[in-house]
């Protein structure tokens, strides 16, 4: 079963095509990483998904609901974790956690928040207040809160970026955790990454979905070493 699709999706504008048309195809519990440069069109193709912009044209089926008709409920059974921390700095970690408990309507929040805390480790920072906190801590408490719904489809928009090698790594293993009990969306920057946590990478560029397989796939298809040389090679046009 698909979790996600997407037909001849496209994103204009005024003149500029930010997503060209694209076709996808996203099972249910796939961790899928979406690559691309800067302005490739990854950042607008996640928006139209997530429900945060509407298309130009082209049609969004998530979990068999039409994101034209159905837009309240698919919102209820996503969430995102954006690239800029989500977190209000002058509450704790508690607070935050809470008021997003709140705000989501939770029923029983102290035993999701209990959840949480295991999961994430967050006992010794709980009592701080979110400002206070390393990038790291700060990126755990963000991707804490996007699953406070128990969201079955996950946007992680470039997760681990600016974090230490330590923070990034303890980011995986939570990761690989949800892998298969949820579908998660990955963007970023960072090919091991990607190549470690993804089931497939779909690569884009100029707006246009180039290529989808797993890592191994990909860097058979190019001849190349590595994912970062199989990248290189799909989004430029085979240019090494």
């Amino acid at each position: 079963m698909y979790s996600i699709e997407t037909k001849k999706l496209t994103k204009k504008y005024k003149d500029k095509v930010a997503v060209n048309g694209i076709d996808l195809q996203i099972k249910e519990g796939e961790l899928f990483a979406l690559l691309g440069v800067n302005g490739a069109g990854k950042t607008t193709t996640i928006k139209m998904l997530s429900g945060l912009i509407l298309p130009t044209s082209g049609d969004i089926t998530i979990e068999n609901m039409d994101m034209k008709k159905d837009t309240i409920k698919i919102k209820e059974i996503l969430n995102v974790s954006p690239q800029e921390t989500a977190i209000a700095p002058n509450l704790t970690v508690k607070e935050n956690l809470e008021f997003m408990a709140g705000v989501y309507q939770i029923k029983d929040k102290e035993k999701k928040i209990n959840e949480l805390v295991k999961l994430f480790k967050l006992d010794e920072v709980l009592k701080k207040k979110a400002k206070t906190l390393s990038g790291g801590w700060q990126r755990k408490v963000s991707i804490a809160i996007s699953l406070i719904n128990d969201p079955k489809i996950l946007f992680l928009d470039e997760p681990t970026l600016g974090l230490d090698v330590i923070a990034r790594k303890e980011l995986w293993k939570i990761i690989e955790g949800l892998k298969g009990k949820k579908t998660i969306i990955l963007t970023t920057h960072y090919m091991e990454e990607a190549e470690s946590l993804s089931d497939r990478i779909g690569i884009m560029a100029n707006g246009n979905l180039v290529d989808i397989g797993t890592a191994k796939e990909l860097i058979k298809k190019t001849k190349t070493k590595n994912i970062e040389d199989a990248f290189v090679a799909i989004a430029t046009g085979g240019e090494l």
